[in-house]
């Protein structure tokens, strides 16, 4: 258990939500026209098993990864990170395609019931929609880095990592609650997308060296080392500018500023990237984005709901 607990991950789950919890913490916070209170457009059992099925997707995720890079060889002595499972032995390669397997029908299942719990059994076309979209996450997860044709290898891994955990994970669980799409939530959508891809370049930059040896064709492979800082600036930067652009759109009063704390943990960030010379030196800065991400996340929905205590009674005295 304790292998597979290592293998899953842990340190990644909170990043993984952060899209969730905005989107969601947003419908509380802004009911649309559809609905006449917040309680009418927030439920539970949609966020319960929104935050469920988006845990499924990274742990299927982490553990395709450790599968993929395990049997082609890309995770060897020259690794730089932690020993993953399949590389040290502490888990067979089948047992892992079995995980693997197994993993992707339980987020299958949970997907299904989330979107059964946010549309019923109306909405038809919404529903398909979603389904697919569930379908090609799962897919897109898997396909990071396992098979011959693996989109990791070439380059495209940032762009799954800002679709599906910032757009879709922002935008589309919010979609599941009100039934339409607010421009002014893709500002965070984008921030926490971009704060995601952060992570995976950081991680890419730790192991350049290995992944050019191994024929891991990343974004920091084909770009080199000094061209991947300016693009982690970009990253960071930009997200950070999103959000106080969605602040502004928002017409947030002094005290809902609060989530500019998170940016304090991620300005040393870009501090330690602007000075690092050793690649390998970078591997606490992914828990440390991670970590800032999920708490621009938490304190963001905080300062959306300006009247949360009044919410809050009336979810537990009068909502669903």
């Amino acid at each position: 258990m304790k292998h597979w607990i290592e293998a899953a991950r842990l340190r990644t789950l909170p990043l993984s939500v952060s899209g969730i919890i905005v989107g969601s913490m947003y419908a509380l916070a802004n009911p649309t026209e559809n609905v006449y209170t917040p309680t009418e457009v927030f439920n539970w059992r949609i966020f319960g098993f929104a935050l469920l099925t988006t845990l499924g997707l990274q742990v299927l995720s982490n553990f395709a990864n450790d599968y993929g890079d395990g049997v082609k060889g890309t995770d060897n002595e020259d690794r730089i990170g932690p020993k993953r499972a399949i590389q040290s032995g502490v888990i067979t390669a089948q047992a892992m395609k079995k995980a693997i397997i197994i993993t992707s029908l339980l987020t299958l299942l949970s997907a299904i019931t989330l979107i059964y719990f946010a549309f019923g059994e109306t909405n038809f076309v919404y529903s398909i929609f979603f389904l697919l979209l569930g379908i090609a996450a799962i897919v897109s997860a898997i396909r990071y880095t396992v098979g011959n044709s693996a989109y990791g290898y070439k380059g495209f891994g940032d762009l799954f990592v800002f679709i599906f955990f910032g757009l879709v994970s922002t935008l589309g669980v919010n979609f599941l609650y009100s039934k339409e799409i607010d421009p002014l939530l893709i500002l965070p959508a984008v921030a926490i997308g971009l704060l995601s891809v952060g992570v995976l370049n950081l991680n890419n930059m730790r192991d350049e060296a290995s992944d050019r040896k191994s024929g891991k064709n990343t974004i920091v492979v084909k770009m080199g080392g000094q061209a991947a800082k300016k693009y982690h600036y970009f990253l960071i930067i930009t997200a950070m500018v999103s959000v106080v652009a969605f602040a502004i759109l928002s017409d947030y009063h002094f005290d809902q500023y609060l989530f500019l704390l998170a940016y304090i943990p991620l300005t040393k960030h870009l501090i330690v990237v602007y000075k690092n010379q050793e690649p390998k030196l970078l591997d606490p800065e992914l828990k440390r984005v991670a970590l800032s991400t999920f708490l621009l996340s938490v304190l963001l929905t905080l300062c959306m709901i300006s009247l949360i205590s009044d919410i809050i009674v009336n979810l537990f005295l009068g909502g669903r």
